[in-house]
């Protein structure tokens, strides 16, 4: 599609910079101490990099752009970027710029903001292709790099749209191994260094399990998996397995986080892990991503589904997740709404809880409990006991049995 005309004129290409510059008596760009001509932008890629070395993510942005510059140089691509400086003097620009491979237009507090106002720019960092199709900066081409780095060239609408079709592809195909292998990479791994090939994983339920050491709520979550993933296991159930999509901060911590953990992993050095956060738009952790055997997602709150029923949920799908529902619906029927245990002092309300433990056998529970609304006291309703005779356990189903 082509760009807006507004945008069109906005990015036009690089004789619109070089006439600019010309305008303003500036005839050459910097390349480290040297001055090459402003022509030896002509014919390329041209971005304008906005930034400043007072800017911390300025400062997290470069050494990903100096990456992404250096592997489309190893490829052939005629790319060059342009640093324009938002420092304020010309030491903090020098020292800044003796980190760039790239080109710089000479420092010039005025000129600068000139620059940024003929480019719209209103934050930093800020990349500026000059090209028609270019992506805006307020469509985020800087988060664009950071999700597909050296991929999102040539930083076009159209490279973005056949990117996200990528993405979804991988996601909706049903190709398992193109989900979690690539060329140069076939298999994941086990917590002892195994190389477990991903064609012996077709046709299984697959949890991707996107986690890290470092986080208490993972901690605390990854113990009820580990519990659900030996139950099957123990039913001799081969058809799930379970793959850590690590976010830990370094190899240290994800060999610490693996080691904790029975089932496999996509290995830590291996870009599949951000590839696959961004794929499922992960942005909190912890979450669990269920794959049926088809290859196709089930459900992206695996999370929710493993910390309600556990391994009764398998092979979550939609249709036994309803079974659940009913069998627990059924249960809550059969129960008094209220009932006064003769252990407690105040009347205990019917309550559904994703996990307590209870006040009597001190043994954890979930779904129903006999909860007090004035203190922190909870009952099972096996451990409830009444002057009644009648039973409170009444009903002819318990999502316990199924």
């Amino acid at each position: 599609m082509a760009a807006p005309l507004d945008l069109q004129a906005k990015y036009m290409d690089v004789t619109d910079i070089v006439s600019i510059l010309l305008s303003e008596g500036v005839d050459y760009l910097l390349s480290g101490e040297e001055k090459v001509p402003l022509s030896s932008c002509v014919g390329k890629t041209v971005c304008l990099f906005f930034s400043a070395n007072w800017c911390r993510p300025c400062k997290t942005f470069t050494p990903q752009l100096i990456q992404l510059y250096e592997a489309l140089r190893v490829r052939g691509k005629e790319l060059e970027i342009i640093f324009i400086s938002f420092d304020k003097d010309d030491n903090k620009f020098q020292e800044y710029f003796k980190s760039m491979p790239w080109l710089a237009v000479p420092f010039d507090i005025n000129l600068h903001k000139r620059l940024s106002d003929k480019y719209g720019v209103d934050r930093i960092p800020s990349l500026v292709p000059l090209i028609s199709d270019a992506i805006a900066i307020e469509e985020d081409l800087i988060g664009l790099i950071e999700e597909y780095g050296v991929e999102a060239f040539p930083f076009t609408r159209g490279r973005r749209e056949e990117l996200r079709a990528i993405d979804k592809e991988k996601r909706e195909g049903g190709k398992l191994e193109e989900l979690l292998a690539h060329e140069g990479r076939k298999f994941v791994v086990s917590r002892d260094g195994k190389q477990i090939p991903v064609s012996l994983l077709l046709g299984k339920t697959i949890g991707l399990y996107f986690g890290a050491h470092w986080s208490p709520p993972c901690r605390a979550f990854t113990s009820k998996l580990v519990e659900a993933y030996k139950d099957l296991m123990d039913a001799n159930d081969q058809c799930f397995e379970i793959i850590l999509v690590s976010t830990d901060r370094d190899l240290r911590e994800f060999e610490l986080n693996i080691y904790s953990m029975p089932w496999l992993a996509i290995p830590y050095q291996d870009k599949t892990r951000q590839d696959l956060c961004r794929i499922f738009n992960i942005n909190a952790i912890p979450a669990l991503v269920l794959i049926g055997p088809d290859g196709k997602a089930l459900n992206t709150n695996g999370r929710a589904v493993l910390s309600l029923y556990g391994a009764k949920a398998f092979p979550f799908t939609e249709t036994r997740i309803k079974e659940l529902e009913l069998a627990l619906r059924k249960e809550g029927e059969g129960l008094p709404p209220v009932v006064k245990d003769i252990k407690h002092d105040h009347v205990l309300k019917l309550d559904m809880a994703k996990a307590y433990v209870c006040d009597y056998c001190k043994q954890p529970g979930r779904f129903w409990a006999f909860s007090c609304g004035v203190c922190d006291y909870d009952l099972h309703p096996t451990c409830v006991e009444t002057t009644s005779k009648n039973s409170i356990l009444g009903g002819d189903l318990d999502i316990e049995t199924l």
